[in-house]
């Protein structure tokens, strides 16, 4: 059993970041949106061996803006930081997810929430269809 009182100050902080720069990392090599499951399992040789320690992770990933769920996969994909709203064209041949931000599209999801009197602080919108290589293929 592990003595908490014992860890040093400042431990739990540091595990924190290193987690998440670990699920960031695998993110970053990875060609498709990846599950949490499927991070564990990448992650394992990492000392994770709980799913909690990777959704922390991916909380705080989405909080910072690096990240972001795309709901139709129950999978997760970077985002470019800074970005609330982002699209994600997404090929449901191969699962190969794209991300791309849009002034435009920015504009178009505004507007109609502002009309109802509704602030969006954070948009995703999802597209599914077939990547160019797929649909040559």
């Amino acid at each position: 059993m592990t003595n908490l009182a014992a860890a040093p100050p400042g431990a739990t902080n540091r595990r924190r970041g290193r987690n998440r720069q670990l699920v960031l990392d695998v993110l970053e090599r990875a060609t498709r949106p990846m599950r949490a499951y499927e991070l564990l399992e990448l992650l394992r040789e990492d000392g994770f061996r709980a799913p909690l320690q990777v959704y922390r992770a991916l909380e705080q990933l989405i909080a910072d803006g690096a990240v972001r769920k795309i709901e139709s996969l129950s999978a997760f994909a970077l985002c470019a930081q800074g970005e609330s709203r982002a699209a994600f064209a997404i090929c449901s041949a191969c699962g190969h997810a794209r991300a791309f931000h849009d002034p435009a599209l920015d504009r178009a999801l505004r507007r109609p929430a502002g009309r109802a009197g509704f602030t969006a602080t954070a948009a995703t919108v999802e597209l599914s269809g077939l990547c160019e290589r797929c649909a040559h293929e």
